[in-house]
């Protein structure tokens, strides 16, 4: 059994979506329905019932549609709340062309490994006086090595030639500069893998003229934030960005993208990032074989150049749905 958070705005239209594919590439999953976020808020009094959270400890691994989350108000953001009760201390966001996917840039193909469970997100804030407020920047050993550990066994486990660090530990010395250490000592355990450090600003400077010369990227929570929404630019949007949270007992894979109320029930939301999120989490459980499949299906449909509206075309949800799974049997 596998957890299901179908969220809100698309969320259930592209978690439909998903699930009908999964099921018709002969998977049998049995779905955990769970449902979390603005609606849920209305009715329970919290976007995060603890059913959730139960249900999830009880499968280990959640495929989570996005929620809304409020911008300067409102309550605490469900993605980040399940990272720190859960402890998925690794973000994990591969970047990588998709066929005929109009960008600026071909061969794209970076991993962003994010801390995910302090930094600036730690969430401690205080009101100084009515004109100051101030955020703590937490970054301990113990989390930045985990990750960096992490970046390296990824990179091994998946042939990758390089782990590149990314901070500003010239200006923040102490926070920046425990993350860079904790990294240099992990390195020394991989001398079969390059090892590339670079400051936040020059990276995101080179990723928008060369983005082909980088292949893993290991970032405190902050950083892994922004720069895997700019690789997410890179490839076409968020509308194609997947992403997975990994811990020592639990995983829950979702999207980058939000949940975009805007078009809510209008049969225009691209399933495709929950789509690639699913086909890492089914990786994660042995079905690899699986995975392959519908990936093959997914980017026949591209080649095909039948997309949705964010990439160019005019499918509908359920159009492109039909089309991957009518190109499964192909």
């Amino acid at each position: 059994m596998i957890t299901l958070i179908n969220g809100d705005g698309i969320g259930p239209e592209i978690s439909d979506s998903v699930v009908k594919i999964i099921d018709a590439a002969g998977v049998k999953i049995e779905w955990d329905v769970q449902t979390a976020g603005s609606d849920v808020l209305e009715k329970e009094g919290t976007p995060l019932p603890q059913r959730v959270i139960e249900s999830i400890k009880k499968n280990k691994v959640a495929l989570k549609a996005p929620v809304t989350t409020p911008i300067g108000k409102g309550f605490r953001s469900v993605n980040v709340q399940l990272r720190k009760t859960l402890d998925l201390y690794a973000n994990l966001r591969p970047c990588k062309n998709l066929p005929n996917v109009k960008t600026k840039f071909a061969n794209v193909d970076i991993v962003v490994v994010r801390e995910n469970t302090e930094d600036l997100y730690a969430g401690i804030e205080r009101q100084i006086d009515k004109d100051t407020a101030e955020s703590i920047k937490i970054i301990t050993r113990k989390a930045s090595e985990r990750i960096c550990k992490f970046a390296f066994d990824y990179a091994v486990k998946n042939s990758r030639k390089e782990v590149c660090v990314v901070t500003k530990a010239n200006i923040m010395k102490l926070s920046d500069g425990l993350f860079l250490e904790s990294y240099r000592n992990v390195a020394q355990n991989y001398p079969q893998i390059n090892q590339r450090e670079i400051l936040v600003d020059n990276l995101c400077m080179q990723l928008v003229q060369n983005p082909n010369q980088f292949d893993v990227l290991v970032l405190p929570n902050l950083y892994g934030d922004i720069v895997s929404d700019l690789c997410a630019g890179l490839i076409g949007g968020l509308g194609v960005a997947q992403g997975a949270n990994i811990g020592e007992d639990y995983a829950v894979f979702e999207p980058v993208h939000g949940s975009a109320p805007d078009i809510k029930g209008q049969n225009k939301a691209n399933p495709t990032a929950l789509l690639l999120s699913a086909l890492e989490m089914l990786k994660y459980i042995g079905e690899s074989e699986k995975a392959e499949i519908i990936e093959k299906a997914l980017f026949e449909t591209l080649y095909q150049g039948i997309r949705t509206a964010d990439l160019g075309g005019s499918a509908s949800t359920i159009e492109f749905t039909d089309a991957i799974i009518k190109n499964l049997f192909n």
